[in-house]
């Protein structure tokens, strides 16, 4: 049985990028499109927010001073990218998918309307949302609070190399001890890095929610489907 019906899974761009120093690791993503397929296949309604870090720092490495807005809208073309990558391979695993955009580009992606994308979910249709919020100044962490609040998702799954949160950066600090559980307020109080402020706040207040967790071990996002503890829980 399956503990959350609908559920957003964020994912990070640098995470496709596998053991590549930029671009998208065909293994890791078709990695990443099995596990979704696994709880696809239990009923549960899947939404996808994925950041594009991956595509967006590889390009600008070698250069700089660009303005911070014409920026922030490179790096919402690389989430559309990414989120035609993994449009790609999950329909490749047989899965019917949408990539919905926050910006026109109707050639490729339908634009994001709320009730459109409720429907693609309650149809069982993969939703991939793209290009965040449409707006600079704001992470693909706010967009991804955002659409889980406007579907409704019952949780915030977010897949990362580590395996929740800790006390400490876990690959910097050998002694970093990993929280099981924690109120938003203890994040807060521990100055504990989730999520930007901006999402973070987002989730406290409209009491969604969050799961950090290893993306990386395979199974671990069906464990967490049918009620499994794994990585670090944050809620009310």
């Amino acid at each position: 049985m399956a503990k959350y019906k609908r559920i957003l899974l964020k994912l990070s761009g640098e995470a496709l990028m596998g053991e590549q120093s930029y671009g998208i690791d065909n293994n890791r993503l078709l990695q990443y499109c099995r596990e979704v397929t696994a709880i696809a296949e239990m009923g549960v309604e899947v939404a996808v927010v994925i950041g594009g870090g991956n595509i967006y720092r590889g390009m600008q490495a070698s250069s700089s001073g660009i303005d911070r807005v014409q920026g922030d809208h490179m790096g919402m073309l690389a989430t559309v990218i990414n989120g035609l990558a993994i449009q790609s391979g999950m329909e490749s695993l047989g899965l019917k998918t949408r990539l919905l955009s926050a910006i026109k580009m109707e050639q490729i992606a339908e634009p994001f309307i709320r009730r459109r994308a409720v429907r693609h979910l309650e149809k069982g249709r993969i939703v991939i949302f793209g290009a965040g919020t449409g707006n600079p100044y704001f992470t693909t962490d706010t967009a991804a609070s955002l659409r889980a609040i406007e579907i409704e998702a019952d949780v915030i799954l977010k897949g990362t190399r580590v395996d929740g949160i800790y006390t400490a950066d876990p690959e910097k600090d050998s002694t970093a001890t990993r929280f099981d559980k924690l109120s938003f307020q203890d994040v807060i109080s521990k100055k504990l890095n989730v999520m930007d402020m901006t999402a973070f706040t987002l989730c406290q207040e409209n009491k969604v929610p969050i799961i950090v967790f290893d993306m990386n071990r395979p199974g671990n996002l069906k464990r967490i489907i049918e009620g499994e503890q794994v990585g670090t829980l944050v809620e009310m």
